[in-house]
């Protein structure tokens, strides 16, 4: 009778012929996890500082209306403190979107820099990884071609 060739036995041998190196996975997660800490750090920083950019337009504004809301002497007296709130109100909304537009354009340079600096690290660790894992290759199937 033919008996059945084992094919775990000679899986076995050759997945130990050809070592699988895990510290390349740990080093991405390792990158990875490293770049999402720093890119939450841009994102928290940002919502910290859009938060006050918020809060102080809010308090300038109220009381500016406080100032508007105030009994005037003349009629003539409302219609300048109208006109000159809506002057206000527009001049702190364009110092206020500046300043959001601002916010906005470090945080675009902070993360494209993660990216970039993250980028050019991963590629290194990639070639190394390349040429260390072509290296044990190579040692393997030579010590496999000379042991027969």
């Amino acid at each position: 009778m033919a008996s059945t060739q084992d094919f775990t036995a000679m899986m076995k041998d050759a997945m130990g012929a050809f070592p699988v190196d895990t510290s390349a996975m740990d080093g991405a997660f390792k990158s990875t996890a490293t770049l999402n800490e720093k890119l939450s750090g841009v994102a928290l920083e940002a919502a910290s500082k859009s938060s006050e950019i918020s809060n102080t337009w809010t308090r300038d504004t109220l009381a500016k209306l406080a100032d508007l809301s105030k009994a005037k002497a003349e009629p003539a007296d409302y219609a300048k403190a109208i006109t000159d709130f809506a002057s206000a109100a527009a001049e702190a909304a364009a110092e206020n979107m500046s300043a959001y537009a601002e916010l906005a354009k470090k945080v675009q340079m902070d993360t494209v820099e993660l990216l970039m600096a993250t980028g050019k690290d991963i590629s290194e660790d990639a070639t190394k990884a390349v040429k260390k894992a072509t290296d044990e290759v190579t040692a393997a199937t030579k010590k496999a071609t000379t042991a027969k």
